[in-house]
C-alpha cells in the first residue's frame, strides 16, 4: 500500500511539472498562439515593407491649390517635397513651416497626403488692406499689420497710407506718445474694417494723429474717421450713410452714433 501511494504521488508531481502557463494552455492552444504571433510579425513586417520599402506608396506628384498672386511652381519650389520618398515618411508639418517661412505671402497652408502617390498643398494667401510706399515700390500690409511683400506696381483696390502728421502741437504730441509704428497699425486697423465696396473706392488713408484718420475716396469724396477705435461700427455706419446720401461729398463717422454727411 505504501509503495502504491508513493508511486501515485510521484505521478502527480510529474504531471504538475513545467511552467504554470504551459500547463494551463495545453499543447494545442499553445500551437495556435505561436501561429498567431508569427502571423502578426509577418503582417507587421509586410506592412512596413509596403509603406517604406516598396515602390507602391511613394510621392510622385505635388498638387497646389488656392494660389492667387503666387504661382503653383513657386509654391512647389519652396515646399521642396521629397519626390520619390515613401509617402508615409513625409513631414507635413515641416513642409508647412517651410512654406510660411519662404513665402511670407502665405497666411496658412494645409499639407495633406493624397494616397497612394500625392501630396496636396492647400494655400491661403494674405490679402493686403493697405500699401506703404517704399521708394518707388509698395509694401503690402494685411489686416493683422503683417508686411508680407514688396511690389513695384500697386495692386488695384488697395489704399495707400499717407502719414501726413502735421507740425501742430497736438499732432507732435500724438507722434511722441504713440510713435509712427503705432500710428501705422491704427491706419491698418481702420483700413481692415472698411466694407468691401468702400475699400475698393478708397484711394488713401491719411493719418494726421492718433485721433485724426481720414479717407480719400474716388471722385474726390472724403471720410473723417477719427481714431481707429470702434472701426467695425464706423464701417457699418459709413455704408448706411453713403446709401442714405449717395450724392454727398464728405462723410463724418468719427462718432458712429452721430454720423454726418455734407456737400453734393
Amino acid at each position: 500500500m505504501a509503495g502504491s501511494a508513493t508511486a501515485e504521488r510521484g505521478a502527480r508531481q510529474q504531471e504538475s511539472s513545467g511552467p504554470p502557463l504551459l500547463r494551463r494552455l495545453g499543447p494545442r492552444r499553445l500551437r495556435m498562439i505561436i501561429i498567431l504571433v508569427l502571423a502578426v510579425v509577418l503582417l507587421g513586417g509586410g506592412t512596413g515593407w509596403v509603406l517604406y520599402g516598396s515602390q507602391w506608396l511613394r510621392v510622385e506628384r505635388v498638387a497646389v491649390s488656392g494660389t492667387d498672386v503666387l504661382t503653383p511652381q513657386q509654391v512647389r519650389r519652396a515646399a521642396a517635397v521629397p519626390v520619390g520618398s515613401p509617402l508615409v515618411s513625409v513631414d507635413t508639418d515641416e513642409i508647412a513651416a517651410r512654406l510660411r517661412r519662404e513665402l511670407p505671402r502665405i497666411d496658412s497652408v494645409d499639407v495633406v497626403r493624397s494616397w497612394p502617390h500625392g501630396i496636396g498643398l492647400k494655400v491661403t494667401e494674405r490679402t493686403p488692406v493697405l500699401l506703404v510706399r517704399k521708394g518707388s515700390n509698395f509694401v503690402e500690409v494685411d489686416d493683422e499689420g503683417v508686411r508680407f511683400a514688396t511690389v513695384s506696381t500697386a495692386p488695384k483696390g488697395v489704399p495707400l497710407l499717407d502719414m501726413a502728421v502735421s507740425s501742430s502741437r497736438s499732432a507732435a504730441a500724438s507722434l511722441r506718445r504713440f510713435g509712427e509704428a503705432r500710428l501705422v497699425r491704427e491706419a491698418v486697423k481702420a483700413a481692415g474694417s472698411l466694407p468691401a465696396p468702400v475699400a475698393r473706392a478708397t484711394r488713401t488713408v491719411k493719418v494726421r494723429s492718433y485721433d485724426d484718420i481720414s479717407l480719400q475716396l474716388s471722385g474726390g469724396r472724403t471720410v473723417a474717421w477719427g481714431s481707429a477705435e470702434k472701426s467695425a461700427a464706423k464701417g457699418r455706419t459709413l455704408t448706411a450713410l453713403m446709401k442714405a446720401a449717395p450724392s454727398a461729398r464728405h462723410f463724418d463717422v468719427s462718432a458712429p452714433t452721430a454720423p454726418a454727411s455734407a456737400g453734393s
